[in-house]
């Protein structure tokens, strides 16, 4: 069996506000080592499949140096292999990518050219283990022309997902984007959307140029796989038990490193029969220093940890000064949380210093945010390269743009809710 798989790793991911400020989505730190599209990517390999294309398109640079060739993923081959698949202008048939379906479909030449007898399409942007093989035989066994992986969901989630009715055989027959209600009625199930596709070439092909000449969003979810349902197309629901995430939001981000934490995670990183690659850097490893204290916690290579540090996950390089605590957060590359420094319910880009005595997450207070209404829980997320002057109290469910000096902050107390600066880069 001959697969292609094309991995959508373009998104904007605007609803993790400052994280994707100056990256797209799947290029996002997870875990501490890891990027999103790392768990993706693995999946591929682990399942035996290193034919690849990622469709990239907003802020590809932090993405693009990540990847490169595709070593760490055994992916730097001369047949197969993973191809970075950018839109460009200067040919009738090129544009920027206007939705996922519209990514493939630009490159569908890439896709025949690979003489594959399945295509894959996957999110570059979930956190899960999955193999492919079991739905790749599931679509054959089936004579299917399309096979979607779907989740069971709670009633009261079903409306963030893509809803799916299938009959008894398993066959789609309906399909309803975030419904206010989950259909439990009569002989039909109801599943989410995984935005896991397993295709036919040629009906892929057929498919898409359909979308293309229609006045539609260009999305799978939302446009193909409906109209593929609508013209009595075999489509098939593929059930899947296991752990996916869609850490779509700052709370979604936030929980699923959390789940990470406890005694027997739900999501396993630790299996040696299914390894997560990443391309990694060479780093000493972790000091813990006379008084530091490390509590339920990941914490990468590089970091020196001099206070304390509870249910947290730290990214290689992160310093904790002596007296410092960060608590129920999540701390990114070579950030400096200075002595006696407190970090509470907070997510810190790379490359911040948090100054002495300073208080990030402070307060009962969680007014929402809003310029950032997702900013509703608690969490406080600081951007990337920030410095955080000493002694300053900021409160919950605050915004901190990237790239911010001492003196950008006017006060010494940033109520909850509040945004420092603007999501853009300076």
């Amino acid at each position: 069996m001959k697969v292609l798989a094309l991995i959508l790793a373009g998104g904007e991911g605007s609803r993790l506000s400052i994280l994707t400020a100056k990256r797209t989505k799947p290029a996002v730190p997870f875990a501490g080592k890891y990027r999103i599209i790392d768990f993706t990517l693995s999946n591929c390999v682990n399942s035996g499949i290193y034919n690849l294309g990622i469709l990239t398109q907003y802020r590809p640079r932090s993405l693009n140096e990540h990847i490169r060739i595709g070593r760490p993923w055994d992916l730097g081959r001369m047949h197969g292999g993973v191809r970075l698949l950018q839109p460009y202008l200067g040919r009738k048939d090129m544009d920027w990518y206007k939705g996922t379906a519209d990514a493939v479909y630009q490159n569908l030449n890439f896709v025949h050219r690979r003489k594959v007898d399945h295509v894959l399409i996957l999110s570059g942007d979930h956190i899960y283990k999955m193999d492919y093989g079991p739905m790749l035989r599931f679509h054959e066994e089936r004579g299917a022309d399309s096979t979607v992986a779907a989740i069971t969901v709670k009633p009261e989630e079903a409306h963030r997902f893509g809803i799916l009715s299938v009959d008894e055989g398993g066959r789609v027959v309906g399909f309803e984007e975030k419904p206010t209600e989950l259909r439990t009625q009569g002989p039909i199930l109801s599943l989410a959307s995984m935005g896991v596709y397993v295709f036919n070439p040629s009906i892929l092909g057929q498919r898409l140029g359909d979308d293309a000449r229609r006045r539609t969003s260009h999305d799978f979810g939302k446009d193909v796989i409906p109209r593929m349902i609508e013209l009595d197309d075999k489509v098939y629901a593929y059930p899947f038990s296991g752990y996916w995430v869609d850490v779509g939001t700052v709370q979604a981000y936030w929980e699923a490193h959390m789940d990470l934490l406890s005694d027997n995670p739900p999501f396993d990183l630790y299996d040696p029969d299914w390894v997560f690659h990443t391309r990694s850097e060479e780093r000493p490893p972790v000091r813990v220093n006379t008084e530091a204290t490390i509590d339920r916690s990941l914490v990468s290579n590089g970091c020196i940890v001099g206070g304390t540090v509870e249910h947290s996950v730290l990214s290689p390089g992160v310093q904790v000064g002596p007296g410092a605590l960060v608590r129920h957060s999540i701390i990114m590359t070579d950030t400096l949380i200075g002595k006696k420094a407190i970090v509470d319910h907070a997510i810190l880009d790379k490359n911040i210093v948090v100054g002495a005595r300073s208080h990030v997450g402070f307060g009962d207070d969680c007014t929402a945010n809003e310029a950032q209404p997702d900013l509703c829980t608690g969490i406080t997320v600081v951007g990337k390269n920030t410095i955080i002057p000493a002694g300053i109290k900021i409160g919950r469910n605050c915004f901190i743009a990237c790239d911010l000096e001492e003196s950008d902050f006017d006060t010494d107390l940033i109520a909850s809710g509040s945004t420092v600066g603007h999501p853009e880069e300076k």
